[in-house]
């Protein structure tokens, strides 16, 4: 298995029988408004371009999967590239009829924790919360994925999630090799966090069984945790052995 790591959340999964492209924002620098102008500096969205070798790496995609509906995990460039090419979408039942007004080609919907067939695998949805508190509510639903494809690692997507009893499960109990953290730590100008604070970054990477990639960071403006910071306290921790935190465009062999 190979791992892409394109920008933000955006990746993809390349196995022998599938490429799989996971929460895309495939649009340019600043084509966003900023998500925070107080709290952090109001910077356009996304703060980076994609890698160059984006457009060679997308070429090879034959599915596509999606945590949620916000932009900076779906925007409507790669809503272009989707009903272009006519890719297969997987994403969460609740999202199933937002993305085909969209025009996307939705061959399959996921529930939480209920297993479904997918590209001859498995794949589990996962509750997520997007928030600590009150913020949660109006972020809306978000689901992370547990997949088991045939002769592969088992990957848990936590996607845009807080540390719950939910994220616990999983990492305990199905134990999966790869484990993808949100660890941005976003916040809008009000409210709490909407992603896991550094503290908690640390209790999922301890929790993890075994490897974990940290993603969703210094793309968009209101994700303030940078690369070399999270390095920096894994490291004191013991914990930067076990954890990848790849730069944009960087390539994961597992």
């Amino acid at each position: 298995m190979k791992i892409h790591h394109i920008r933000n959340a955006t990746m993809v999964i390349e196995t022998n029988e599938a490429v799989i492209l996971v929460d895309p924002m495939l649009g340019k620098k600043g084509i966003l408004p900023p998500f925070s102008f107080i709290r952090f500096k109001a910077r356009k969205n996304p703060t980076v371009p994609l890698p160059e070798q984006t457009n060679a790496i997308l070429e090879k995609v034959t599915h596509c999967l999606i945590t949620h509906t916000h932009p900076d995990h779906i925007d409507m460039a790669a809503e272009r590239f989707l009903i272009k090419n006519n890719i297969p979408v997987s994403c969460s039942v609740l999202d199933e009829k937002t993305f085909r007004k969209k025009g996307l080609n939705v061959v399959s919907t996921i529930q939480y924790w209920k297993e479904t067939s997918f590209l001859g695998g498995k794949i589990e949805g996962i509750p997520a919360k997007h928030g600590y508190g009150f913020v949660s509510k109006p972020m809306g639903n978000v689901m992370g994925f547990f997949i088991q494809l045939p002769n592969e690692p088992s990957i848990y997507i936590s996607s845009d999630t807080i540390y719950t009893n939910h994220v616990d499960k999983v990492l305990k109990e199905y134990k999966p090799a790869i484990s993808i953290v949100a660890a941005g730590a976003a916040q809008f100008d009000i409210f709490k966090p909407l992603l896991m604070t550094v503290k908690d970054i640390v209790k999922f990477i301890e929790n993890a069984p075994s490897k974990v990639i940290a993603n969703h960071m210094e793309a968009v403006n209101h994700c303030p945790t940078t690369r070399k910071q999270l390095r920096e306290i894994l490291l004191e921790r013991n914990l930067l052995q076990k954890t990848y935190i790849p730069e944009d465009g960087e390539l994961i062999h597992f």
